[in-house]
């Protein structure tokens, strides 16, 4: 189909030329209303940068016209400094047209494929016929189209529902009149989930992708999307004819119910028929009866944490040789059946607490340093290692916020040290540095790295309990600032709060703390991630450290598994409290003279929904709640 693009007017085209091509490039690209748009018909925000698409529509006009306008658009495109620039346009392109073109628009442009003519936009119109549909001015004149979309309404209309079509593709085919009944062999390739409704149902939209990103093929009533039993008899149909293992979710309230029993019934009588005693997998999620039938089965054990029992579960499949792809596929059902169980929205505004601290003030420069004489580098690393304040080694010198008076008294011994360039602090963020030969990204790497020991500085001065964690570090209350089970009050308006940093739980102390992480965009901030760090309760104020991550990571998920966001928050704002004593701010020293200042309360955000949560304990009684302190010990963790 030929595609005639000056029926549509200004508008209507930059919408479409925004739907297709973000269709090709897998992002949903902004819209704006009309007005002046700065050369942003498009845009699509990530962290690094922004993908800017400009739409140029020209009804019937030559080349010429495009070019002319394109080269006075080039400032504009300059000061956008997006991530990638693209260009769409109604004009048809040559080769040549396009090389012009790029010429013109200079290094944001990735490629000359990021410009399309009239020909692009319809080669993708009949890729993506779903855009097609919805620009209705675009076809309204073809009777093609207007037949195909009658026809496709009329068929929905008189359409009858059948089986789910997860469903169906797991029963066999139906034979053709002259094949015999045995000619098609049955696959035995799926997994099938045996569990009750809804009892199960968080577990099994847990397990079920998991399995399925292993390369497994997985099976769930949960899939059907219907309420009841429906399709029972076609799910008994697949179980024997495509089952290569059963798994057997084990609580007593799951054994007990009777759409279970029927199935493992099922189960067992095509165990028996193909002889294999392993067939039915029994996942122990608490202590349960024996099962009949299933005999001496060893579970897979679930009760220690839900990632421990899949990997255990994974080694068995794998010891069992189940079939399974090397196309992993995650059917999208499980997420849509997630999404019926989810909190629904209220619509009333709700003011939410971010975890983020902004940035108020910075240094205006920074300043590279280099000797006039020659200077070892070995020593001048030692020497800016044990400088006091964030610096960073450059070429034959380096980077620091102290001014030259400072830097001569602590460098005198290894040289004499002078200012060769002075930079302003967001354009060296934002630009780099041609002088010294560093592009924006190395740039903003060296003051995210001076930010971040200036917070570390800040952090040991203060008596933080300092811990590396893999690719970051964290600093946790220590017992000479927070006792065990001591509050610590957070609020300057309203009524005053208080939270727990360091509490005993379950034979351990864990201590609260937080990574901070500099960002400068969307502008200048410093995030906060909440950590929990655990030392063994032997009756000192510290406790005794933890070498092993692994039981680390267990006692987060089980001591911190009850905390509700309330605890996250208010901890978060006391852990902050405890920084920022009386002041408003926090101050991370860059030099004797200099600092990074912070707000130390974190940015409130003003969401234009909330959630139907349920809100019975106030925030104190929250902290005393049994439930924050984790789930209870099994008798099988007792014992271990």
């Amino acid at each position: 189909m030929d595609y005639d693009f000056s029926k549509l007017s200004h508008t209507d085209f930059e919408s479409l030329a925004r739907d297709l091509i973000g269709r090709a490039i897998g992002v949903r690209l902004e819209a704006f209303t009309e007005g002046p748009d700065g050369g942003i018909d498009g845009r699509y925000v990530t962290e690094s940068g922004a993908i800017i698409l400009q739409v140029k529509h020209y009804q019937r006009s030559p080349f010429s016209a495009l070019k002319t306008t394109m080269t006075k658009e080039r400032p504009s495109i300059d000061r956008l400094q997006s991530e990638r620039y693209i260009l769409a346009t109604s004009v048809p392109l040559t080769p040549g047209n396009k090389t012009s073109l790029a010429t013109i628009i200079g290094p944001t442009l990735i490629s000359s494929g990021d410009i399309f003519g009239a020909d692009d936009l319809a080669a993708l119109l009949r890729e993506f016929p779903e855009v097609e549909r919805a620009h209705s001015r675009l076809w309204s004149g073809s009777t093609t189209m207007l037949e195909t979309v009658v026809t496709d309404a009329v068929k929905k209309a008189l359409g009858k529902p059948g089986l789910p079509p997860v469903l169906a593709r797991l029963l066999p085919t139906p034979p053709s009149a002259s094949a015999k009944p045995d000619e098609a062999p049955a696959q035995h390739d799926v997994i099938f989930l045996l569990k009750a409704s809804p009892t199960d149902d968080e577990f099994t939209l847990w397990l079920a992708p998991k399995l399925e990103a292993e390369g497994y093929r997985v099976f769930a009533d949960i899939l059907t999307l219907q309420p009841g039993d429906r399709w029972r008899r076609e799910i008994n149909a697949a179980l024997q004819y495509r089952a290569a293992k059963v798994l057997l979710v084990c609580t007593n309230t799951t054994l007990e119910d009777p759409h279970v029993q029927d199935d493992l019934e099922i189960a067992l009588d095509v165990a028996k028929e193909r002889g294999d005693n392993r067939f039915i997998v029994p996942l122990r999620l608490e202590s349960f009866r024996k099962v009949k039938g299933l005999g001496d089965a060893v579970p897979v054990d679930f009760v220690r944490g839900w990632g421990e029992g899949l990997a255990l579960l994974l080694d068995a499949l794998k010891r069992q040789r189940v079939p399974r792809s090397d196309e992993r596929v995650i059917d999208p059902n499980w997420e849509i059946f997630r999404r019926r169980g989810a909190i629904p929205l209220v619509n009333e505004p709700e003011r939410l607490t971010s975890n983020w601290l902004r940035v108020v003030e910075a240094p205006d420069d920074i300043h590279y340093y280099e000797s006039s004489g020659v200077v070892d580098q070995a020593t001048l690393k030692r020497a800016v290692a044990a400088f006091p304040f964030p610096a960073a080694l450059h070429a034959a010198g380096f980077l620091s916020f102290s001014n030259e008076a400072e830097i001569a008294e602590a460098f005198g011994g290894v040289g004499r040290f002078r200012a060769v360039l002075s930079i302003p602090i967001v354009e060296f963020v934002e630009h780099g540095s041609r002088r010294l030969g560093l592009l924006r990204q190395p740039a903003s790497n060296i003051i995210n790295t001076m930010f971040k020991e200036a917070w570390f500085g800040f952090c040991r001065k203060r008596g933080l309990l300092e811990y590396r964690y893999s690719g970051s570090i964290g600093f946790h209350a220590s017992p000479g600032l927070a006792a065990t089970g001591q509050r610590i009050p957070w609020g300057r308006q309203g009524d005053r709060r208080s939270s727990m940093l360091r509490n005993a739980a379950k034979g351990h102390i864990w201590q609260f703390g937080v990574t901070a992480l500099p960002t400068f965009w969307p502008f200048w901030h410093f995030k906060l991630k909440s950590r929990v760090l655990f030392a063994a309760d032997n009756g000192t104020p510290s406790g005794l450290e933890i070498d092993d991550a692994k039981k680390m990571h267990r006692l987060r998920r089980s001591v911190c598994k009850g905390w509700r966001n309330k605890q996250w928050h208010g901890r978060m704002l006391a852990f902050l409290e405890l920084l920022s004593g009386e002041s408003a701010f926090i101050r991370l020293p860059l030099s004797a003279s200099s600092a990074v200042i912070m707000e130390a309360a974190p940015i409130l955000f003003s969401s234009p929904v909330s959630t139907a949560l349920p809100d019975i304990l106030d925030a104190d009684d929250e902290e005393a709640d049994l439930s924050t302190l984790g789930r209870p010990e099994t008798e099988e963790e007792v014992e271990a």
